[in-house]
Order: C-alpha cells, then structure tokens, then sequence
C-alpha cells in the first residue's frame, strides 16, 4: 500500500519505518522539515492515487483538529482519513460525522507499543466504517504483531477502547509503583532489580511493565537520577470523567490519577518508579534529580 503518514515523532517514525521495512510506500511529513519528504500537506495529497489514505499521528487536541481540517480541504470523497493519536474518543465521533459529509471516510485508531513498537508491533484499535478498515487492513496487519490489530466496532470505537486501555495502564503502574516504594522502604535491603527480574519468571504479577522496571532498576538500582514528576496524558482524565458519565465505579484509575497530580509537588519513590517506566515503555521526557 501507499499512504501519507502526518507527524513523524516517536511513535510516527516508527509506524513510518515498519510499514517501509515489509514494502509500503510512505510519504512523510512533519513539522520539523528535516524529517520531511515533503514540503506541505498539499503536496502530500498530490503523491497519493485515489482512494489516498493519509494517516494522522500528531498531538491530541488543536494539532488532530486543525491538520484533519486542513486533509478535509484537500482530500476528495472516497479517501481515508486515519487518525492514530491519544484523541478524545466523542472528538472522533464528531469527526467521523462531519467528514462523512463530504463523502470521506475516517477511522479512529488506538495505538498502543511506544518506543518498542518498530521492533515489536503496535497493538491497533480501529473503529469506523468497515470498509474503511477492510481497505487498510494490509498495512495494519505489517504494523501488528500476530493477534494485534482489530476492528473493534463503529466511529469513535477505536479511541474509546484506547482510552481506557490507558486508563488501565495508570492503575497498572501506580500498584507497581506502591509495592516496589514499601520494598524499598523496608529494613531488609531488598534488591529490586533482583526482585523484579524474580517475579518475571512464573509470579502472576510478571508483565511486560515488569521486565522494563527490571531494565530501569538495573541502570540506576534507586532511581537517584529522576524526579518523581509523572505528566498525565489526559486519558487517564477522560477515563476516569467517563466512568463518573455512566456511574461505573473506577477507583484505582481514579486514585492513579490524582496520585499524578500530588507527584507534581513532591518527590517520592514511588512516582519515581511510575517515571521511569513511561520513560522506557514511551520514551516520555523524565526530570532528572
């Protein structure tokens, strides 16, 4: 397949080389014009054959908003509009509706692998029309790895499921975070790159998370050169205003949440631990000590 691929940071770089690598075409462009093949979203368009697919991987928010309006002005009914960031998932519902308007089709995909997906895979979560997906399924069957892409149901599908995959992820790291603090904390001197690497083989706590705090511990034994400043993506945000919408009870998303907040006021441990993991999982920037 061809496609435009919009914002070639770490994960778009990433999505960019994999498809490359099993033979698509992807022409690139970012803001940063040393990572360009092209020069402007126009000329981007202007390399694609009909029905063109132009993939989004750019900041939620404003940056999604503006660059898919921009693609709406320049793309023609019957081509593919993906969008692969963190968006709000009822942001994507109204999208989907305003470009089906004019005839064009939109996906919203959650995607999950940060840093590691180029070697790895990413995990896809699409929603949209299905023959939107069935169109695109090549490419994302390249960027999965086996088992890790699926159509998960109508617009805005995509990111819902993303958002409280995420939404996951923060009570993940949080309770690892607590446990590996009170290990630290205790008079035994625990080991905790030993212990880490220990409950990987066989405990029912062994995860991929895990196998990445074996990493961190094995580096910096007490995490010494990072502060416990941990950014909230604003998922975890969504997640938990989600939950409170439809009166489901989601309290240790909601607790990691606002742990993330207190960490933004102190430095303890524990956030350290919760740092250090996005740090090797996303490669998200870390404030050092």
């Amino acid at each position: 397949m061809k496609l435009g691929l919009i914002g070639l940071g770490r994960m778009g770089a990433g999505i960019a080389e994999r498809l490359r690598r099993a033979g698509h075409a992807v022409v690139g462009f970012d803001q940063n014009p040393d990572l360009s093949q092209v020069a402007s979203l126009e000329e981007l368009v202007a390399t694609l054959s009909p029905p063109r697919v132009v993939w989004v991987m750019v900041p939620s928010g404003d940056p999604t908003e503006g660059t898919l309006r921009e693609l709406a002005g320049l793309v023609a009914a019957g081509d593919i509009l993906i969008d692969g960031g963190n968006s709000y998932y009822k942001d994507s519902v109204r999208r989907a509706a305003e470009l089906n308007e004019r005839g064009i089709k939109f996906l919203d995909i959650g995607v999950s692998g940060g840093i590691w997906g180029l070697d790895v895979g990413f995990c896809l979560m699409a929603g949209g029309p299905r023959d939107a997906f069935d169109t695109v399924e090549p490419m994302l069957k390249t960027l999965a790895p086996e088992g890790g892409y699926g159509y998960i149901g109508p617009s805005g599908a995509g990111h819902f499921v993303k958002m409280v995959h995420n939404g996951i992820e923060y009570g993940m790291l949080q309770a690892y975070a607590e446990g590996f603090d009170l290990l630290q904390a205790a008079e035994f001197g625990v080991d905790l790159h030993q212990v880490s690497a220990l409950w990987n083989h066989g405990s029912v706590v062994r995860s991929w998370l895990l196998e990445l705090a074996e990493r961190a511990f094995e580096r910096d034994p007490a995490l010494e050169q990072l502060r416990g400043h941990v950014d909230d993506s604003g998922e975890g945000r969504w997640t938990v205003l989600d939950a409170v919408e439809r009166g489901v009870a989601a309290d240790v998303i909601a607790h990691a949440l606002f742990r993330r907040f207190t960490s933004r006021e102190e430095d303890s441990f524990s956030m350290r631990v919760i740092a250090a993991l996005r740090n090797e999982f996303g490669g998200h920037p870390i404030k050092t000590s």
